[in-house]
């Protein structure tokens, strides 16, 4: 309840300072005093009323009153002698968005996932499902969408590293954050335009005080019978300067299914970042490097030569290959490599006001081994080298009831292709050049009522190189629509260069609102627009990463999302609920679909096309936390999503099932911090489905038989049980040891993945132990 409380006085200091640059935290409003020191606030609630007075170089002021009427205060300012205050100010200015409920990892959850993926990790949020190929390249789905539809922002970098591929992992360490966040929608506007998926933003470990010290985990998986080691250091000091440094070692050998080997399905991953910062009073400056090598196996039966080999494996359930455990990695496999250096200023005109200037680059080498015959087989058939410069201003100012963020990113990317594979590439040479500009504010219309609303522009073009075999080219009708991109005769190919340039346009509105009893309302809308990638464009050819044709589509249009999200947030004494309704209406669709095959030199593979079309998302997630006692707790999540394609009133391929977990966790501090947790999975089937079978001829006792290739039923239904164990052991007096103890899939369980594209040759992994030892010190 308001009234006309208020609270004014004077900030007084010994030493002759402009006292026009002081801000008083009051509630929820800011307010900046005169030349003369003197301040004051209206409109105030009764009741407990924080404060918070801060200056650069001088101790901030924090203090608590329990307010019943109007009330006059001075204040002291005292000089500060370190940098720490100024330094937790600068992180805490650093939002996101107000109207969106953001959901998180930290630092112990993280841990767990050490050595597995990001898009394992991030599971732990309701309605983030993952995309497979295999178990060792997993990239994150949110509220059904993936790839380019879900930038991933590694400390402030937008990921540029071929993210197009469905069998394409985002090239990161997930030992290299601190804290990972997840932004359902595209209203996240200062990092990006297209994410009408959603983003997931990584932070890295920021030192905050005068200190030295590390931390290394041991991981040791018996699926795979290998592991992985991370060390880290973090340093800071009183003079203003800190860094960091990380390295992660992983080495694992094929995996294995309940029934038999996956064979070649090891993985090799080594990567090292690290930053050097320096603060000052009035900026800070760092630079930041980080280098990631990833070496995959890719099942052996995922490769077929012919449509025997697809319809069998399908049908047969049994992979074409099975070999003794190995840790050597043939092909087909992938070998990636990723580089990130990055150079950022910051300068502070006060500390609610500041402008940030960055310039990144990053290299993103990609090479694909498929199987080939004598010396060809050392040598990639796919060989793509993607380097990407940015440079970014940002400004921040907060005022009163208002903040305000804007500002510019500039970029240009050029892919090579390199011809010497001898293989037609599947993506081709590009120069591409984009362009966005943004403005976000929010405004506290009281304590328990904000609304934020942003605005983007994004310019986009792309120029390609490509050869088209002039039968394709006539095939998908381009000889009259694009006859202007042929720029080369070539005998049967034509030389093209196709040229496409795009302007979107991006809004977010929405507001947050407290209500009593520990009662929050979040509600957003957003439009966004997404333009065809490289490979939705120019795809044409054999991808040998997975064993499919993919054709792209010069005619695909730009994708047109609209996104209504509530989020409804409830906290009772022991028990919290958070549920997020939401409906994603896109325009011109893109996916990637099933529609035949086709019979090259190598053999008959099965053909996948890009589509378009009209598309409605439907869906909610749901967590829950209850403790039960101070020692016992249960965790629920549920995701839920229903995607039609409401041009052809079909479902859409891809969609994940109804997902629920139940965890039930046991906590006894005493007892060295002793955490036992039991967790349930269960993925239903998906039931919602278009039917993209296709007929065709095999070969059966000598003669040609017609078939129904089912690459469209979902695996049946399945349900999986967790175990996971802690203990911390005070080793040194300033060390700490902690020693988990895990098993995933206790029951051993045979199950296929929907959403793993090579269900269709081999069962997911069985169960595995796991040991991990993480040191404090």
């Amino acid at each position: 309840m308001y009234s006309q409380n208020s609270i004014s006085g004077k900030i007084i200091c010994q030493e002759p300072i402009s006292f026009s640059g002081i801000h008083i935290h009051i509630d929820e409003k800011i307010i900046r005093s005169d030349d003369s020191g003197n301040y004051s606030a209206a409109s105030l609630p009764f009741g407990t009323i924080k404060i918070n007075v801060s200056f650069i170089g001088y101790q901030p002021i924090d203090t608590i009153v329990d307010l019943k009427s109007n009330l006059k205060l001075d204040f002291k300012l005292k000089p500060n002698t370190t940098l720490l205050q100024e330094v937790i100010i600068q992180q805490k200015a650093n939002n996101s968005t107000k109207s969106v409920a953001e959901q998180q990892l930290k630092t112990e959850t993280i841990e767990k996932y050490s050595n597995q993926t990001l898009g394992d990790a991030l599971k732990e949020i309701a309605g983030v499902s993952s995309l497979k190929t295999g178990n060792a390249v997993v990239k994150p789905i949110i509220n059904g969408l993936y790839g380019s539809r879900v930038p991933v922002i590694n400390n402030n970098v937008k990921l540029e590293d071929q993210e197009w591929g469905s069998e394409h992992a985002p090239n990161i360490d997930v030992n290299a954050a601190a804290k990972i966040t997840v932004i359902k929608g595209s209203s996240g506007l200062q990092y990006s335009g297209d994410a009408i998926g959603g983003l997931v933003i990584l932070e890295p470990f920021n030192v905050k005080k005068d200190t030295l010290f590390g931390k290394t985990i041991i991981n040791y998986d018996t699926n795979g019978k290998g592991g992985s080691v991370t060390s880290s250091i973090h340093k800071g000091n009183n003079l203003g300067f800190s860094w960091n440094a990380l390295g992660t070692f992983k080495y694992m050998g094929d995996k294995e299914a309940p029934d038999y080997v996956l064979s070649n399905t090891g993985n090799r991953n080594a990567n090292f970042t690290g930053d050097i910062k320096y603060t000052a009073k009035k900026y800070n400056t760092a630079v930041f490097y980080s280098y990631y090598k990833s070496l995959i196996g890719i099942l052996s039966a995922s490769h077929t030569g012919n449509v025997n080999d697809l319809y069998h494996s399908i049908t047969d359930k049994v992979p074409s290959i099975v070999n003794d455990f190995t840790y050597t990695i043939k092909n087909p496999k992938q070998d990636v490599e990723h580089q990130i250096a990055k150079f950022n200023f910051n300068y502070y005109f006060n500390e609610l006001e500041f402008i940030s200037f960055q310039y990144d680059f990053q290299q993103n080498k990609r090479l694909e081994y498929d199987v080939r015959r004598g010396n060809y087989n050392n040598l990639a058939a796919l060989d793509l080298n993607l380097k990407t410069n940015s440079l970014s201003i940002d400004y921040t100012k907060n005022e009163h009831d208002w903040n305000f963020k804007s500002g510019i990113r500039a970029m240009t990317q050029n892919n090579y292709a390199n011809p010497a594979t001898g293989i037609r590439p599947l993506i081709p040479n590009y120069d591409k050049i984009d362009l966005g500009v943004y403005a976000i504010a929010s405004h506290h219309f009281s304590n328990t009522f904000t609304m934020d609303s942003g605005l983007r522009y994004d310019f986009s073009k792309i120029d390609a190189t490509k050869f088209y075999q002039k039968s394709r080219w006539e095939e998908r009708g381009y000889d009259s629509e694009f006859s202007d991109f042929i720029v080369g005769d070539y005998g049967t190919q034509w030389l093209t260069k196709p040229s496409f340039t795009y302007h979107n346009i991006s809004v977010s509105i929405g507001f947050h609102k407290e209500f009593d009893d520990n009662l929050q309302l979040f509600t957003n809308i957003s439009i966004a627009s997404r333009n065809p990638n490289p490979s939705e464009l120019f795809s044409d050819g054999l991808h040998h990463s997975t064993g499919v044709i993919e054709l792209g589509d010069l005619n695909l249009n730009k994708e047109q999302s609209t996104k209504l999200s509530v989020t409804i947030q409830k906290k009772y004494n022991r028990f919290s609920i958070d549920v997020n309704p939401y409906i994603n209406s896109i325009r011109d669709y893109i996916f990637l679909k099933p529609v035949g095959f086709e019979t090259t030199i190598r053999g008959a593979f099965p053909v996948w096309e890009y589509h378009q079309t009209n598309a409605r998302l439907i869906g909610v997630d749901v967590q829950t936390h209850w403790d039960i006692t101070k020692q016992w707790q249960h965790l629920f999540s549920l995701g839920y999503v229903n995607g039609e394609d409401s041009s052809n009133n079909e479902p859409l391929i891809d969609m994940p099932p109804l997902n629920i977990n139940n965890k039930i966790r046991f906590s006894k501090k005493e007892w060295k911090d002793l955490i036992l947790e039991l967790k349930s999975e269960i993925v239903f089937k998906q039931n919602q489905y278009p039917d993209n079978n296709f007929n065709t001829n095999i070969i059966q006792d000598g003669a040609f038989v017609s078939v129904v290739v089912d690459v469209s039923t979902p695996p049946p239904a399945y349900h999986l049980l967790h175990f996971y164990s802690e203990m911390k052991i005070q080793t040194f007096a300033k060390a700490t040891t902690t020693v988990v103890f895990a098993i995933q899939n206790i029951l051993n369980v045979s199950y296929r993945d929907y959403l793993n594209r090579q269900r269709f040759f081999a069962d997911d992994i069985g169960r595995s132990f796991q040991i991990q030892l993480k040191f404090n010190y």
